[in-house]
């Protein structure tokens, strides 16, 4: 059984005072975490230095303005930190950030990863219309039985991915059945043990899987195969893959809110995708009709083919998409199909090569004999 840390307070308060305690006693220098942003329980991502500034954080607030693997990524890609620093992820952005480092957009040296089990959570739309704050005391009586709280974005409520991989320290947040009055942190790797060392709290060794995660994962995957078999019909054949992403403006929002889309330039964001006079004359010529803008069917196909094998399902494409395109549904349908087929999970080790990147001569071996 792992190690773990447990103090008697609620568990965001108990990330709190671990995240001082860390900060206060030098073991770190920094703290990328949530921080309130106003007393309408609007969040965003921050790097804090002081204790000032972490008595506002709010770690497991249910909200993800943005992946903060993408952005841990960003403040590692020029250089690694030169002093250690605290990172807290949800799981889905911890296996995006380790995809990230896969692809040398990144660095994990001297960085401490926090993660929870992950409750899941909402839409932005409830940062902007500032029901956020009052949804969170449901929010957090749901995480604690297992259950998932009534709002949670689509890509959360069929997340079964909940509990973190490659964390040096996990926090028992969802199915933690007493975290309101007990916050417990796993000890996963031997540098969380050299962090969590002199941290105020009673030390033992527990088991983080519980009857109420059990439970959790049940109720997700029967929301993941409903989820999957919804999406499937529609968009089973190219004309019901045309009209499931008719409504694109060409935006191109997902792919920039996109963890795995790193590319500094973009070809669907460059000259040479945009549409050229020849080309309309073509268009007009065969079809006798254009779409303004065009190609935007060819640029969600094109992204899939890009990252799908590592997409971790994070939802914010969909979150963003100004039409209500259900971009992440898509994407985590085709994304898990193909990890299924390549025995490939994004983000599980960071040893583990990209599908993409790797050749084995017998692949697909049944697939040339037909």
């Amino acid at each position: 059984m792992p190690k773990s840390l447990k103090t008697n307070t609620d568990v965001s308060q108990g990330v709190r005072d671990f995240l001082k305690h860390l900060l206060e006693s030098g073991k770190v220098k920094g703290v990328l975490a949530l921080k309130k942003m106003d007393g309408s329980g609007a969040a965003s991502y921050a790097f804090m230095t002081s204790a000032k500034e972490l008595a506002e954080a709010e770690p497991l607030a249910p909200l993800m303005p943005a992946n903060a693997g993408k952005i841990l990524s960003e403040l590692t890609l020029k250089e690694a930190f030169g002093e250690p620093v605290a990172a807290f992820l949800r799981p889905c952005e911890l296996r995006a950030f380790t995809e990230l480092l896969k692809r040398l957009q990144g660095s994990r040296e001297n960085v401490l990863l926090i993660s929870p089990t992950c409750g899941g959570v909402f839409p932005l739309k409830f940062l902007a219309d500032g029901s956020a704050k009052e949804k969170v005391p449901a929010y957090q009586q749901a995480a604690r039985k297992g259950k998932n709280a009534e709002g949670l974005r689509a890509a959360c409520r069929a997340c079964t991915d909940f509990i973190p991989c490659q964390a040096d320290i996990t926090v028992a947040f969802a199915g933690g059945a007493d975290s309101d009055s007990s916050c417990r942190l796993f000890l996963e790797t031997p540098r969380g043990e050299e962090f969590a060392r002199g941290a105020p709290g009673t030390f033992g060794e527990e088991k983080l899987e519980t009857r109420e995660l059990a439970g959790l994962r049940e109720e997700r995957a029967a929301q993941k195969a409903a989820l999957f078999q919804d999406i499937g019909k529609a968009i089973q054949g190219p004309s019901a893959l045309a009209r499931t992403f008719s409504a694109c403006l060409g935006c191109h929002g997902c792919s920039h809110v996109c963890p795995i889309c790193h590319c500094l330039l973009c070809v669907f964001d460059s000259k040479m995708h945009d549409s050229q006079p020849e080309g309309f004359d073509s268009e007009l010529e065969r079809k006798g009709g254009t779409r303004i803008p065009a190609g935007t069917l060819f640029f969600h196909i094109g992204r899939m083919t890009h990252m799908a094998v590592s997409c971790v399902q994070c939802g914010m494409c969909s979150d963003v998409c100004p039409v209500d395109i259900p971009v992440t549904e898509v994407f985590s349908l085709v994304g898990d199909s193909l990890q299924k087929v390549l025995e490939y999970v994004p983000g599980r080790d960071v040893e583990e090569p990209v599908p993409s990147g790797t050749y084995k001569e017998d692949e697909f071996a049944q697939v040339g004999e037909q």
